[in-house]
């Protein structure tokens, strides 16, 4: 409760529902890139490329999480620790033919990339064209 709830009271006192945490699936060897594109065939696949230390990232990633709602067997989530994995954000680059951004978000079907963004141009709301 924020300081004029606490003054004058608040009528909201129903507690807020929580978000469920996102089927997030740490990418986290290059193996993995071929699986996504082969997946990709059948269901959509995103990569959210995640500076850990970048602000503008974390405020991004945490948006795109309260603003998600695809159910998860539509859309198999990927998250790439930048900083951890740089040879695998190299590798989406190349393979995804995308330049390289952080934050990145990027939806693959049928082997090739239909979408990617980066910074305040990710939303969730996207997937909703590719599932």
């Amino acid at each position: 409760m924020g300081l004029f709830g606490k003054i004058f009271g608040s009528e909201d006192k129903e507690p807020k529902e929580e978000k469920q945490a996102l089927p997030w699936q740490e990418l986290k060897s290059l193996e993995q890139l071929d699986t996504i594109a082969e997946a990709s065939k059948s269901k959509t696949q995103a990569i959210f490329k995640h500076s850990t230390r970048c602000g503008i990232s974390r405020m991004v990633i945490k948006n795109f999480e309260s603003s998600f709602d695809v159910s998860e067997n539509q859309v198999d989530l990927y998250y790439l620790d930048l900083l951890n994995h740089r040879d695998i954000s190299s590798e989406i680059a190349a393979k995804f033919q995308v330049y390289h951004e952080s934050p990145q978000f990027i939806v693959i079907r049928n082997g090739e990339t239909v979408h990617h963004a980066s910074h305040s141009a990710i939303d969730a709301q996207v997937l909703h064209q590719f599932v």
